[in-house]
C-alpha cells in the first residue's frame, strides 16, 4: 500500500490541478465498459490531405496550410485509427479551413468509407444567390448533410473594418433558408465569442424559423464571461438551437470538473439532452494531453450517473437526429 501511495505521489508532484485532473479522469474513465449499448458519433471533426496528398492530388488553400505540428495527423487514414480505437462509430466532418472551398477531400473522405462519415459543407459567402443555393444542392449529392457558417469568412465593411453581417446577405440568407427546406442544419462558429454574433444569430432565427441552427464548442462562451454564456442560455427558448459539448481544451477551464459544473449542466438543464452533441475538434486534440480517446471518456465521464436516455442522446443521438442515422455496422 506504501509503494503504490508513494508512486502515485510522485507521479502528480508537482502538476496544478489543472494538469493533472484529465490524468485523473482518463485513468477513472479508462474501467469504464466502451462496448455498452450507448453509440458515439462524432459531431465535430476536421480531415485535411497529409503532406503527400496535398501535393499529389489535394492541395491546401493559399495560405491555410495546417501547423507543421498536425500536418500528418489530420488525414482520414489517421482519424479512423483514432475512431476505432476509442468505440466511435460515425463522424461528422466539418469542412476544414485548410482546404477552404475546394471539398474535394472530404468528398473523397465520405465515398470511400460512407458507412463512417457525413459532411458538413463551408459556405462561401462571396458566391451570388443563384450559385451558392446551386453549390449546396450539388454537394447533398456528395454526402453533406449540413452547412458551416464562418462569419469571418464574410466580407468587412469599409466604415468600420467589422465583418459584414451574415444576415443581411442575400446568398447566406438564401442558403440559410434552403438548409430548411433540405432539413440541414446550419453550424456558426462563434470563434470570438458568441456576444459577437449572438444579434446576426437572432436575425438568422427569425429569418427562418425552421432551420435548425448548431453553435460550436460551447457557443464559445468563455468561462470567464457570464454575460456571454447567459445568451447562449437565453438562446434555449428557440427549439431549433442546439450546441456542440465539443472542443473541451477551447474552453481554457481550470479543471473539466469545472467545466462540467459550470457549462455542461446548465446546458443540459436549458436545452436537454436532445438539443446537445458531444464532438471531439480532431485533429486539434490530438495536441491535447488527453487527445482522441481521452475526450470521449471525460465526456462519458461527466454523463455516466444520468440516465440512459441521456448518454445516449448526448454521445450520438442528438447528432442523428439531426444529420441522420449511421449504419449500426461500422
Amino acid at each position: 500500500m506504501t509503494r503504490w501511495l508513494t508512486r502515485w505521489m510522485t507521479l502528480f508532484a508537482g502538476l496544478t490541478l489543472s494538469s493533472y485532473l484529465p490524468i485523473a479522469i482518463r485513468a477513472m474513465s479508462s474501467t469504464a465498459n466502451t462496448s455498452s449499448s450507448v453509440r458515439v458519433i462524432d459531431s465535430h471533426l476536421h480531415v485535411w490531405a497529409n503532406k503527400e496528398e496535398a501535393t499529389k492530388a489535394f492541395p491546401y488553400a493559399e495560405g491555410q496550410e495546417p501547423p507543421a505540428s498536425l500536418e500528418s495527423a489530420g488525414s482520414t487514414s489517421a482519424l479512423l485509427k483514432q475512431m476505432d480505437d476509442s468505440g466511435v462509430t460515425g463522424a461528422l466532418i466539418v469542412q476544414p479551413i485548410n482546404h477552404k472551398f475546394d471539398h474535394s477531400y472530404v468528398i473523397q473522405s465520405i465515398k470511400d468509407h460512407p458507412t463512417r462519415f457525413k459532411g458538413m459543407l463551408l459556405h462561401d459567402p462571396s458566391l451570388s444567390k443563384d450559385d451558392a443555393v446551386s453549390r449546396l444542392e450539388d454537394l447533398v449529392l456528395k454526402g453533406f448533410v449540413g452547412v458551416r457558417f464562418n462569419p469571418y469568412l464574410w466580407p468587412k465593411k469599409k466604415e468600420n473594418n467589422d465583418w459584414e453581417a451574415m444576415s443581411s446577405s442575400e446568398a447566406g440568407l438564401a442558403v440559410y433558408k434552403r438548409c430548411a427546406e433540405l432539413h440541414m442544419p446550419v453550424g456558426i462558429m462563434c470563434f470570438q465569442g458568441l456576444q459577437l454574433h449572438y444579434d446576426d444569430i437572432l436575425a438568422l432565427i427569425e429569418a427562418s424559423p425552421e432551420t435548425n441552427v448548431i453553435l460550436d464548442h460551447f457557443g464559445f462562451t468563455n468561462l470567464s464571461s457570464e454575460s456571454t454564456f447567459k445568451q447562449l442560455l437565453q438562446l434555449a427558448k428557440y427549439s431549433q438551437v442546439h450546441v456542440k459539448i465539443s472542443a473541451l481544451f477551447r474552453m481554457k477551464a481550470s479543471s473539466y470538473d469545472q467545466l462540467k459544473t459550470e457549462r455542461l449542466e446548465p446546458l443540459l438543464k436549458a436545452f436537454g439532452p436532445e438539443r446537445l452533441m458531444f464532438g471531439t475538434d480532431f485533429p486539434f486534440v490530438m495536441e491535447q494531453e488527453e487527445q482522441y480517446k481521452g475526450t470521449v471518456h471525460i465526456v462519458q465521464n461527466w454523463l455516466k450517473d444520468n440516465d440512459a436516455s441521456v448518454r445516449k442522446a448526448v454521445m450520438g443521438g442528438t447528432t442523428e437526429k439531426l444529420f441522420g442515422s449511421w449504419p449500426s455496422n461500422k
